[in-house]
């Protein structure tokens, strides 16, 4: 059975590569040139257009950047929605708001057609490894026939319950992703302006028990100061608002996150926003540059 693949970008584009390698025959389209290897790979076809995914498929794979862009692949909210959705199981594996993927939910299956969520936790590298986790949420059948196909991406997935748990949780894990890079490059800034070695620094954390394989890579890439993109500043600002509006939804506090969307936005506004998200380190050191240049307040008396 073709599954289709819509989406092909930083992390669409290895995940479909992992896809096509394991055997799985794939009917793909981006909305824009594809630059990954996949088109070399038997059983992998180029879709006209992304209508012409859903007439070739039943099962069809989304990883898209955003509302917008699900919406249009869809066709929601025009004649064509129906056509394409009926008779299929959606698989939307993007970071999106809660509220937007119930309605989604709705909307699909009042057309006749199943809707899965399904969030990763990970970033390209991983994505490219294959070793991202998924966390799946909708209907039982749907999800236990969409679950094997993703083995090929994700080397772990969990069963959330009921559309939007697996958005919910992947924003629980995304919390602790960003307040946890954010912090290893504050603790970068501060080793660095106290003059310490830096491979000496990167040695001692990698040896000791707060290291993990995102620490690792997070770390090297502080060090080395490469900001190479693997989860960009406006994808980490973007999924930092999408936690931040899930918190103010539950009246929850989130202090540590909020002063990260904070550096984040000033990342963003230093034109960083295509950078990886150890570019924060960025705000962080303008932060320090400029109090430092601040005039010191004087006595009054």
């Amino acid at each position: 059975m073709d599954i289709g693949f819509i989406g092909l970008g930083v992390m669409g584009g290895p995940m479909a590569l992992n896809l096509a390698r394991a055997g799985t025959p794939l009917v793909i389209w981006n909305r824009s040139a594809i630059t990954s290897d996949i088109l070399g790979v038997p059983g992998v076809r180029l879709a006209a257009s992304a209508a012409d995914v859903f007439r070739q498929t039943r099962i069809v794979i989304l990883m898209l950047a955003n509302e917008a862009a699900v919406d249009s692949v869809l066709g929601r909210g025009t004649p064509d929605f129906s056509a394409r959705v009926a008779r299929h199981i959606i698989v939307q594996m993007g970071t999106m708001p809660p509220d937007y993927s119930r309605a989604l939910e709705a909307d699909i299956r009042a057309a006749g057609g199943s809707y899965v969520e399904a969030p990763v936790s990970g970033s390209r590298k991983p994505a490219e490894a294959g070793q991202l986790v998924a966390m799946l949420a909708g209907e039982s059948a749907a999800v236990e026939e969409v679950r094997p196909l993703l083995r090929p991406m994700c080397m772990e997935s969990f069963v959330c319950g009921q559309v939007p748990n697996a958005l919910m949780m992947k924003l629980a894990v995304n919390l602790f992703l960003i307040t946890m890079v954010t912090g290893l490059a504050e603790a970068s800034h501060f080793a660095d302006r106290h003059g310490l070695d830096m491979e000496q620094f990167r040695a001692v954390l990698d040896a000791g028990p707060m290291a993990s394989n995102v620490s690792r890579v997070k770390l090297s890439k502080l060090v080395t100061r490469d900001f190479g993109v693997q989860a960009s500043i406006t994808d980490v600002l973007k999924n930092n608002r999408l936690v931040a509006d899930a918190a103010r939804t539950a009246g929850l506090a989130s202090p540590l996150l909020d002063a990260c969307y904070a550096l984040y936005g000033e990342t963003q506004e230093m034109g960083l926003g295509q950078s990886d998200m150890i570019a924060v380190v960025r705000a962080l050191e303008s932060r320090t540059d400029g109090a430092r240049q601040a005039p010191k307040p004087t006595a009054q008396g």
